[in-house]
């Protein structure tokens, strides 16, 4: 009907037409008429339609001059937009007109919409009225092109002679011909100062950057040179200039609309150096808050990652700079101090087998020095992209080293965060070092790098005590983002020296001497193990002993690059860690023969390599630094080749250590099983539209990420780090990998999925696995004398005997390693079993145990990855930890339970008594009963550490997977084995409590953001802030054991072992919304909260300003949006924007409560929720298009805008408050085009186009203005004309 009525509207219009036409009335007359009766039926006036219809009329065949007279008159009264008429006319006439103009081809877009060709003819407009002036004052051939694309000089037109004056002007003619390039000039600056032609040259701007430089350009030319522009009365060069300025020719940022004042207002949230509104929790650090969770989270040593911390970090630090508007001198210096705050918070470090300072010093001074280089040159590649002509609307050309100038500023500020920089202990002393080699350095005294290994602070005449500064500032230097003057900026060091306080020993051993030629002796080999490389020269002269010295050169070779250079060796970390995956690839020798490989005659070299990485710092350094999947394709050959060799050949180490093959497989199998979550059954969870099974590291996933970087390899990677990974994969094996090249290992770990999906099987009397089964066995329970039945025998039906045990070493078998881990399996279901049936007694079991893992170290692999699948199975009966069969945990289970209660006590969570049932005996699953005897009876010690890093957390997944309180009574087991390990083990344990109940896990949300925000005024929360949700480090030295953990501690430690991740989503979006409430009602009584105020700084509502308000409401929503991109990655934020908020605003969540505020809480929430969804998916796509992950976005993106523009149409009914939707739209869409433009090219024109149209309605024109004027710039043209009045 609406349709009908509308249509009867022009047919109207076209009908009092054609009658005028007829009558050759008046064009007043009709114009007037034609005005009445549009008013009559409602049309408001100009209309876009009346011009339409009037437009089609006249083309072509009533083309009459009456009827151009009419709409000459429609024209004049308003009735139509003149330059939409244009527009319309120019669609008809774009090829006469372009004939002459030659548009198209000089801007290179097709002039096909009426909007388009308006914004190519008014830049056309001015550019030609610009070249006419430059060339009227003979400016032009000033010009780079030294002439004008545009027709200019009066011979170029066909036009009349100049009759009798052709030649010599007159004095009067001269004066016009001043006179109008005075006025060209001045009307350019009017069409700069029209808030119509302006804005239609900002789309200009915007979309034909390249010609806008240029045009740029000649005007910069003419306002240096041009006399008629001095002798303008109206306009001057410095005003020109003005108009023209980033901050003047914008899309007007002038908020028409209430909301979106308050939005725009409060949504700019201050630099770093402004702690104005930042209070209530939200100090300066809270721009930061999610890169402090990410870098904290990456300390979490159960989890290696198959891409680099600075990939990462990079892409976050680029996010959190466009969202948050800040400047590179803030980003750098937020960034600083986040990596700085991470070190701090191992000040009273838990003792345990997860990453301790080591890898938290390469976080700051190797990871985050190496993001400053990849961004200083990404900078550097954009200004180099602009001068070759690059069209990327959305790269503003920076001033050349802007990036790397503002680092060097925000490194001097750092000086002021004296508390950040206090050194760790263990650090003082290379902080003092670098401290007084930068006072050398200025008092003029040259020493090199020989008088530094040799120097003591002590010995300097005056105090030049070191700070973390001097080592990021070394650091930058070492890797050329900064220099030595540096070393001169104000209070960098105290002061100056006159002369050397001694002298260097002529043959002191270090890495100037070896670089001076000194011999690999005992002392040398020490000295540079125990002291970091200062250049990559010295780690280039290790390794090329490594490759062509003798055996034992090769040794001490191996053993100094594992040492300090790895650990502590920041300037050169990345390099020494480059180094040793080339080593454990080694060259194949030009003399080498025969059918074994070439590895064989590098074990030595090779074993010292592997043994000195097998640590947990040295693994996550190697993570942190992406090079997990380049260590597990160097790996693999290894653990091939050793364990498929018969263990008859040994090798003699340096130390008189002997090793065999199996000592060389096992240390290299156990540090590449570190590498995958090898012990975890898959998710049985999904999410979205996306498969589970990149979120599990496997072997194949670890090669494949290996060898993408190899497909462009050498050329085509712009990105630093990628380089840097391409180059390291292709120096070990230039070709792609694939786990079929290791026939043993897929074997193995076939078999290993096979135990983990289903139960035991396969075992067949006779063949070559059943007789090694039962040789294992009777090597491992040799000393028990059952008779002439093995236990094979007892529980799989065999007829095999044996005899007793005895000492002798010719039980051991000699078979290769891979045969054996095939046995496994097998021995420890028959030992278990043989257990549950009383055959075995639980003691024999574990000293069994332990003795096959002896035997072949690369057993316990089989042996975690049995009791894994065993322990969820639920099919044994359970073991009763009574002191007598099984070990007791009675001695210390109720101060573990006091302790876990501590840890949680900042969060509120009741934790469950372990007492529960009375007196009842503590009881465990028999499987992991087995498993924790076995692993007590390991040493503490360093040759057992890289052993207890793989099983060690096994036990803790298997604990905290069975029922309360199994973790507990693990954790008091092992207490009492390791009581120096007691604080990470009670930890550990208080974690488990998350993991069985689901409302602790909210109430632990709640607490996370409760202590961010300050809410509740807990003694915890009381502040707010990064520092309050992440705490300041463990310890037991604060009310008389384990002081509370900070929750946001808690979550990052415990998230990885929940399975119901989407759960985790909405309780995350509830948690954000409850805290917002919080926020408003700023812990008041409800009936105060109520009461909405006006003051001269705004709207107040409580006691709490609206901006003040918005300032935490960013930081719930930032604290909300890091921990879901954390929680589930990509396929969780995805979930989360397709699915999730759709039906969250779908359903009910309307408040009686909030509709007497005047919906300021809805209000808030929609702000809320926008910035949470815009930071979500920010994190997981980036904010450009150079990531994988953001060529999901387009789909994603255009599928949440399809739903908004839905809903606007009034398709979709909503349940929200119309307040939150309202909010929500306008603050998604106002930081989608300020923050992530590059986001809104990738939408559908039409999807953009309705959403503007809904925002109109709301009044938000600019905002719909704004949205157009990055994604369409026909539209945007159209809505500018269409909005003149």
């Amino acid at each position: 009907m609406a349709v009908c009525v509308e249509r009867s509207v022009w047919d109207s219009v076209l009908e009092l037409t054609k009658v005028a036409q007829q009558k050759g009335s008046d064009p007043l007359v009709w114009a007037i008429q034609l005005s009445s009766n549009l008013n009559s039926m409602g049309v408001s006036l100009p209309s876009v339609e009346v011009a339409n219809a009037l437009v089609s009329y006249i083309c072509w065949e009533n083309n009459v001059p009456i009827v151009w007279k009419f709409l000459e008159k429609a024209l004049v009264f308003k009735i139509v937009p003149p330059l939409l008429v244009l527009a319309l006319l120019s669609s008809r006439v774009t090829k006469s007109i372009d004939g002459v103009l030659h548009l198209s081809n000089i801007f290179g877009l097709p002039a096909s919409e009426p909007g388009v060709f308006v914004v190519e003819f008014i830049f056309s407009m001015a550019w030609q009225l610009l070249d006419a002036s430059l060339d009227d004052e003979g400016l032009l051939n000033l010009t780079l092109e030294q002439n004008s694309k545009w027709v200019t000089k009066p011979q170029d037109v066909e036009i009349d002679g100049h009759g009798g004056y052709g030649e010599k002007w007159s004095e009067h003619n001269e004066l016009l011909k001043n006179a109008n390039t005075v006025m060209a000039i001045e009307i350019i600056g009017e069409m700069l100062q029209n808030i119509v032609t302006s804005r239609i040259l900002f789309l200009a701007r915007r979309h034909m950057q390249t010609h806008w430089t240029s045009f740029i350009g000649r005007l910069q030319l003419l306002a240096a040179s041009s006399s008629s522009l001095r002798n303008s009365k109206t306009l001057s060069p410095e005003s020109l200039l003005q108009l023209t300025s980033d901050t003047r020719i914008v899309l007007s940022r002038e908020c028409k609309t209430s909301s979106l004042q308050k939005f725009h207002a409060v949504m700019a949230f201050g630099s770093l150096a402004s702690s104005a509104g930042l209070c209530h929790g939200a100090s300066r650090s809270a721009l930061w808050l999610p890169l402090d969770l990410v870098l904290e989270d990456a300390m979490d040593g159960y989890q290696v990652e198959a891409t680099s911390a600075i990939e990462r970090i990079s892409g976050l630090i680029k996010t959190l700079q466009a969202i948050n508007g800040t400047t590179w001198h803030d980003t750098f210096l937020g960034l600083w101090i986040a990596a700085l705050r991470l070190i701090q918070r191992e000040r009273d470090p838990m003792e345990g087998p997860v990453p301790h300072l080591d890898t938290r010093l390469c976080m700051l001074l190797c990871i985050t020095t190496l993001v400053v280089a990849d961004l200083i040159e990404e900078e550097s590649a954009l200004l180099n992209e602009t001068e070759c002509g690059s069209t990327n609307h959305w790269k503003e050309k920076e001033v050349p080293g802007k990036r790397r100038n503002d680092l060097v500023s925000s490194l001097q500020m750092l000086g002021d965060y004296r508390g950040l920089l206090e050194p760790p202990q263990s650090v003082v002393s290379v902080a003092n070092q670098a401290a007084a080699k930068a006072m050398l350095f200025i008092s003029g005294i040259g020493v090199g790098n020989a008088y530094f290994e040799c120097l003591s602070v002590e010995d300097m005449p005056i105090n030049c005590s070191g700070n973390m500064r001097h080592l990021i500032v070394e650091a930058c230097i070492a890797r050329n983002l900064l220099d030595t003057s540096a070393y001169f900026w104000p209070g960098y060091v105290n002061g100056r020296i006159s002369q050397i306080p001694q002298g260097v020993p002529a043959q002191f051993p270090g890495w100037s001497s070896f670089l001076n030629g000194a011999a690999l002796a005992p002392l040398m080999i020490s000295a540079l193990a125990s002291s970091p490389a200062s250049s990559l020269a010295e780690l280039e002269k290790v390794f090329e002993i490594a490759i062509k010295g003798s055996d034992d050169e090769r040794i001490s070779a191996a053993t100094i690059l594992c040492g300090a250079s790895l650990i502590q060796g920041w300037n050169i970390q990345e390099h020494t860690a480059h180094f040793i995956i080339r080593l454990l690839s080694p060259p194949v020798p030009a003399d080498c023969s025969g059918a074994d490989s070439h590895l064989i005659g590098y074990a030595p070299m090779l074993n010292v390599l592997i043994v000195g990485i097998a640590s947990v710092d040295c693994v996550q350094i190697f993570s942190l630094l992406g090079l997990v999947p380049q260590l597990a394709c160097s790996l693999m050959p290894i653990c091939e080749v050793f364990g498929s060799c018969v263990p008859n050949t040994s090798w003699t180490l340096t130390t008189g250590e002997e090793i065999s093959a199996h000592a060389v497989f096992s240390n290299a199998f156990i540090v590449l099983l570190k590498l995958w979550r090898f012990n975890h059954p898959p998710l049985e969870h999904g999410v979205g539209d996306v498969p589970t099974v990149g979120s599990q590291l496997t072997p194949e996933y670890l090669l494949s990420v290996r060898n993408s970087l190899l497909v462009s390899s050498g050329n085509t990677f712009k990105d630093r780090n990628k380089r840097r990974l391409s180059a390291v994969a292709s120096s070990s094996s230039p070709q792609a990998v694939f786990v079929d090249s290791f026939p043993k290992l897929k074997a193995w770990y076939r078999q290993h999925q096979a135990c983990i999906a289903s139960t035991l099987s396969g075992l067949v009397h006779g063949t070559p696995v059943h007789q090694i089964v039962d040789g294992l066995l009777n090597m491992m329970f040799r000393k028990i004398n059952r008779g002439s039945q093995s236990l094979t025998s007892a529980t799989s039906g065999s007829s095999s005997s044996s005899g007793p045990g005895t000492e002798d070493n010719s039980l051991r078998p000699k078979l290769p390693a891979w045969d054996i881990l095939e046995a496994v399996p097998f021995v420890v279901d028959a030992a278990l079993t043989a257990c549950a049936h009383g055959t075995l007694s639980p003691r024999e079991l574990a000293t069994g145990l332990k003795d096959l893992a002896d035997f072949l170290p690369a057993s316990l692999a089989g042996i975690v990855s049995y009791f894994s699948a065993e322990v969820t199975r639920g099919i044994w009966k359970p073991a009763f930890m009574n002191g007598t069969d099984w070990p007791s945990p009675a001695a210390n289970l109720s101060n573990v339970e006091q302790q876990i209660k501590k840890i949680l006590a900042a969060t509120g969570v009741d934790v469950p008594s372990l007492a529960a049932g009375g007196t009842s005996p503590a009881t465990l699953p028999l499987p992991l009963a087995a498993f924790v005897s076995l692993t007590i009876t390991y040493k503490i010690d360093k040759a057992s550490e890289r052993f207890l890093n793989l099983a060690g957390p096994t036990l803790e997944i298997l604990a905290a997977g069975c029922p309360w309180p199994c973790m507990p009574i693990v954790a008091s087991l092992w207490t009492q084995k390791a009581k120096r390990w007691s604080d990470f083990l009670i930890f550990s344990a208080s974690r488990t409590v998350f993991l069985h109940n689901s409302d602790a896990v909210v109430q632990l949300l709640k607490s996370c953001f409760a202590a961010t925000l300050g809410l509740n005024a807990t003694p915890v929360s009381s502040n707010g802030g990064v520092g309050t949700l992440l705490g300041h480090g463990f310890g037991t030295h604060f009310c008389g054991g384990m002081s509370p953990v900070a929750p946001g501690i808690l979550y990052l430690r415990v998230y990885r072992s929940m399975r119901d991740i989407v759960f985790m989503t909405e309780k995350i979006v509830a948690v954000l919304m409850h805290s917002v409430r919080e926020i408003a009602s700023s812990g008041l009584p409800r009936e105060r909260s109520e009461k909405l105020k006006k003051t001269k700084n705004g709207v107040r509502y409580g006691q709490v300003s609206l901006a003040a308000a918005m300032t935490r409401v960013k930081l719930a929503a930032s604290l909300g949006a890091s921990l879901v991109w954390l929680t589930g990655g990509l396929v969780l934020v995805q979930s989360l924007i397709k699915e999730t908020l759709p039906s969250w605003f779908i359903s009910n969540h309307r408040s009686e409560n909030e509709q007497g505020s005047e919906g300021m809480v809805a209000m808030l929430g929609g702000y809320a929720l926008a910035y949470f969804t815009v930071l979500c998916g920010a994190f997981a796509w980036g904010v450009d298009s150079l990531s994988a992950a953001s060529k999901r976005r387009p789909k994603v993106l255009g599928t949440h805008l399809e739903f908004l523009a839905s809903a606007l149409d009034g398709k979709i009914s909503l349940g929200c408050d119309d307040a939150m939707w309202r909010a929500y739209v306008s603050g998604f869409v106002s930081l989608m085009v300020g923050c992530t433009p590059n986001w809104v090219l990738e939408v559908d024109v039409d999807v953009l186009k309705r959403l503007s149209n809904g925002l109109k309605q709301w009044n938000e024109v600019e905002l719909a203005l704004a949205l157009l004027g990055v994604g369409a710039m026909g539209a945007a043209a159209e809505l500018i004309v269409e909005n003149e009045n």
